[in-house]
């Protein structure tokens, strides 16, 4: 019989290994104000996000990118869509918000939308049917303008300049969901992808996160995790009615944790590999699965305990996780074989977040039987010598007779 608890401290020095590396990196963060470890996506930092297509297909993402670094854009990312669009993000904060996108003066004898100048009232004749009363604020609801502007009641020409900006072409044409922008940065970077990569299909998107809202979802990640793990810890304690068993789980979903985000860390260091708003639901998918694996193994260990109420814990431990370690580990394969299917045809979109399910799945199946248990060893043995007695989870010594 394999002896797992009697090996802890191999398992905790591979664990040591496993975390520290990591754990460096992620301090590095602020230490280095963000150059070295996590590197946030838009999501957390703001920035601006932009979805095209192109007409060509033939475009490229590094053609993209080269583009934005002509413009004085280095940091942009670039990743193409599995349905032929590219997502563009950029931190830049020269970007700003998006320009409004509607079309401006067309012709110099109509306008978009209505003036309430004086200068505007001899186009008055153009209007299709005059008021009979032939008062200025009569003119909106005696003419036929398909789209009145809020301000036309201040404005004897809103009929005639309705007609003239609808029978005009609009400088700003809606392709895909959204208008393309026409002026300020996003304009000249527009301007700039058509001339050397040609026409833009659609757009799909163009949003910018500001400060505000990045520093709210930080708040709300980190507040999301703190309240997982008191409430795995309370829900622990008062199921296996000991708080051993909750602080040992939660300590084993703390290492699952560092092992993530540390990888994360060094691969942002090394890669530039960013986290965004998927990573804080992949943390708390793991954290929830490390947890179930572990309930596993404590559950057996509670049954064993009453089963063997005479023999050491070491052992009933030790019973109790080869016992469920066939369990654990085909549960876990299940899941390993599907996210790996997923890394490797699922698409950029969603690699980053099912690579940070896959290492924290894999980190929580090795947490719960070769970390969670022998803590649990551990403290019961510390408590036994605090109160005098011989530690429970050692055998007693056979006479030699």
């Amino acid at each position: 019989m394999f002896d797992v608890i009697g090996k802890r401290r191999w398992f905790f020095l591979f664990s040591g290994l496993l975390t520290i590396p990591g754990l460096i990196f992620i301090l590095l963060t602020p230490i280095s104000g963000g150059s070295v470890g996590l590197q946030f996506s838009i999501d957390y930092t703001g920035g601006t996000d932009w979805e095209i297509r192109f007409k060509d297909p033939s475009v490229s993402a590094e053609q993209i990118k080269s583009v934005f670094g002509a413009q004085g854009i280095a940091d942009a990312q670039v990743i193409a869509t599995s349905d032929g669009y590219y997502e563009i993000r950029t931190k830049t904060a020269s970007l700003g918000t998006p320009p409004p996108t509607e079309a401006p003066s067309a012709s110099p004898g109509g306008s978009p939308s209505a003036s309430g100048s004086p200068s505007a009232a001899p186009s008055s004749s153009a209007a299709p049917t005059p008021s009979p009363s032939g008062s200025p604020s009569a003119a909106p609801s005696s003419s036929p303008a398909p789209t009145p502007s809020p301000s036309a009641s201040a404005s004897p020409s809103a009929s005639g300049a309705a007609a003239s900006a609808s029978a005009s072409p609009s400088p700003s044409p809606v392709l895909g969901t959204q208008t393309l922008p026409t002026t300020g940065k996003f304009g000249e970077i527009r301007t700039a992808l058509e001339t050397a990569l040609g026409t833009i299909d659609s757009q799909r998107a163009l949003t910018t996160v500001g400060p505000v809202i990045s520093q709210e979802l930080t708040q709300q990640a980190i507040l999301l995790v703190i309240l997982g793990s008191i409430g795995i810890l309370a829900w622990m304690t008062f199921r296996f009615r000991d708080v051993k068993f909750g602080a040992t789980a939660l300590i084993a979903l703390l290492h699952d944790v560092v092992v993530v985000v540390g990888t994360f860390a060094i691969l942002g260091t090394l890669f530039k590999v960013e986290i965004d708003a998927l990573f804080v639901t992949a943390m708390l998918t793991v954290i929830g699965f490390s947890v179930h694996d572990t309930i596993v193994v404590y559950d057996r260990i509670r049954e064993n305990k009453a089963r063997h109420a005479g023999e050491p814990f070491e052992q009933v431990v030790n019973h109790s996780v080869l016992q469920t370690f066939g369990r654990s580990i085909n549960t876990s394969l299940t899941v390993v074989v599907t996210l790996t299917a997923l890394l490797l045809f699922g698409g950029a979109a969603i690699r980053y977040f099912v690579l940070a399910l896959l290492i924290g799945i894999v980190s929580g199946t090795y947490s719960s039987i070769f970390n969670a248990s022998p803590l649990l060893v551990v403290w019961q043995n510390w408590e036994d010598r605090r109160r005098g007695r011989s530690p429970a989870g050692r055998p007693a010594r056979r006479s030699a007779s």
